[in-house]
């Protein structure tokens, strides 16, 4: 992993989670909103809740493996029941040239 993606996902770490699974599971509408989040910042933390991991029955790594397919998205790290994901962004604006405060919004 270079440098660069390393840093991104120490500053994410350390902020709240962007998503947040909860009692539903994998649906339609926690795919769009990771779609959404990832298109505008890049790199984000997703969160799933027990009652998530119930409803899936799956362990949190397969689960986290699977929402990354879902959204043709890597997966960077997983720690306990958070973890988080990274898509290239192939618009002007890179991740470069972002400010770091558009990480804990």
């Amino acid at each position: 992993m270079n440098r660069k993606l390393r840093r991104l996902k120490e500053i994410v770490q350390q902020g709240p989670a962007d998503v947040i699974i909860g009692k539903k599971g994998v649906y339609e509408g926690v795919i769009n909103e990771i779609k959404r989040r990832l298109e505008q910042k890049g790199i984000i933390k997703v969160k799933m809740l027990k009652s998530c991991i119930a409803v899936e029955n799956k362990d949190r790594r397969e689960l986290a493996k699977y929402v990354a397919q879902l959204i043709d998205a890597q997966l960077l790290e997983v720690r306990g029941r958070t973890f988080v994901l990274y898509k290239h962004c192939l618009s002007k604006s890179s991740l470069r040239n972002r400010d770091v405060k558009r990480f804990f919004m």
